[in-house]
């Protein structure tokens, strides 16, 4: 939903009804993740996507569907449906698609939950997509860390259990479709509850204030990261020699990291780009990194030469063999890269390779899913 909700937030404003499909669950290579949404919006025109294309058609027919019966369906496309092709699945994949009617008086927790989400403050939403009794579908609770929840699911063991998986979700940032008993039950079946978790973007943090960093921030800007280029240097570390960025920084590398640590802005989703090749810069802010008790990514650009000197000098300031194993260095995949630009793909690949367990190999030569 995060990608068209400035556009159903004015709908709602307005006061108007909307059709939403939103992907509650995939299977196999389905097309697109859970948490994208589609909107059906009172001048019959669509926004967003729920398959890339795919499904589209058969959603929109849905969504004025539920949009004139008030009735909330969970809907599966795939090859398990015998009109998979009809409706144009052809990636093999499958899609479990949920279709809600929305406006203020069936979402009326909305404009909190899109304050929340511009504000970068966590918030999940949860939502009964599929349950026995019909009546408890489309009840809906809002989740909050360090505060009581908002609205109920039907029962306090169900809002209590759907809680404490919400806050999971949220901290580590993913939506998904949780299962429980009727009421609750953690080993039942039954109950469907479908998580948006809005988290803050995750962080990229860009050390060293050069060309390839101006092309860094751009691609992490595009991955959806919030980005900061910090450089002790202020005559490099200017924002208009960085306008992809979020912040830049004027402040010694391994200060603002331990600082950023120590104010608990670094996390297990966090990525670190040390560009600096400069052993006063990068092996005190490597001493930094690599000690973190959570980071998503550690990466260091340099030639091999400059590499070796750089462990050797790690490993002279005290740095054991299992720290020095979460460094990614020479920074990046063997793309032939050769422009900042191309240099940066390949950095962004490599940590897209590492958050979701790819090989980097090329997909021709491999078997099983694809993009899933």
């Amino acid at each position: 939903m995060r990608e068209v909700l400035p556009q159903l937030l004015a709908w709602w404003e307005a006061g108007e009804t909307v059709g939403m499909g939103t992907v509650v669950a995939t299977f196999r290579s389905a097309p697109r993740p859970p948490g994208a949404s589609m909107l059906v919006g009172p001048d019959a025109s669509a926004v967003g996507s729920v398959s890339g294309g795919c499904v589209e058609g058969a959603v929109y027919d849905l969504a004025q569907q539920v949009t004139a019966s008030g009735t909330p369906t969970l809907q599966r496309y795939g090859v398990s449906d015998d009109d998979a092709f009809a409706v144009g699945l052809t990636c093999g994949g499958i899609l479990d698609v949920y279709v809600e009617k929305v406006n203020r008086q069936t979402f009326p927790e909305l404009a909190e939950i899109a304050a929340d989400v511009e504000a970068g403050r966590p918030v999940a939403v949860a939502t009964v997509v599929d349950h026995p009794d019909p009546s408890y579908v489309g009840r809906r609770v809002v989740i909050r860390p360090d505060v009581p929840p908002s609205g109920s699911l039907g029962s306090a063991r169900i809002d209590d259990a759907v809680r404490d998986d919400a806050l999971g979700l949220l901290a580590a940032g993913h939506n998904g479709t949780l299962t429980y008993g009727p009421d609750g039950e953690r080993r039942g079946e039954g109950m469907r509850v479908f998580v948006w978790a809005f988290a803050p973007a995750p962080r990229m943090l860009v050390f060293g204030a050069i060309d390839f960093a101006a092309a860094v921030a751009r691609v992490g800007g595009f991955l959806g990261y919030r980005v900061t280029v910090c450089d002790a240097r202020p005559v490099f570390a200017t924002t208009s020699r960085f306008p992809g960025a979020d912040e830049v920084v004027v402040e010694w590398p391994h200060r603002y990291l331990a600082a950023e640590q120590d104010a608990g802005r670094v996390d297990a989703r966090t990525v670190i780009t040390v560009l600096t090749h400069d052993p006063k810069f990068d092996v005190p802010l490597l001493e930094v990194a690599l000690r973190l008790p959570e980071v998503g990514y550690v990466g260091a650009m340099g030639s091999r030469r400059t590499h070796d000197d750089r462990m050797e000098r790690l490993r002279e300031a005290g740095l054991g063999e299992k720290e020095l194993a979460r460094l990614h260095s020479p920074i990046g995949l063997d793309l032939g890269a050769r422009t900042p630009e191309e240099t940066a793909i390949s950095i962004a690949a490599e940590i897209v390779a590492g958050r979701w367990g790819g090989s980097g190999e090329p997909l021709a030569v491999r078997s099983g899913r694809i993009h899933t």
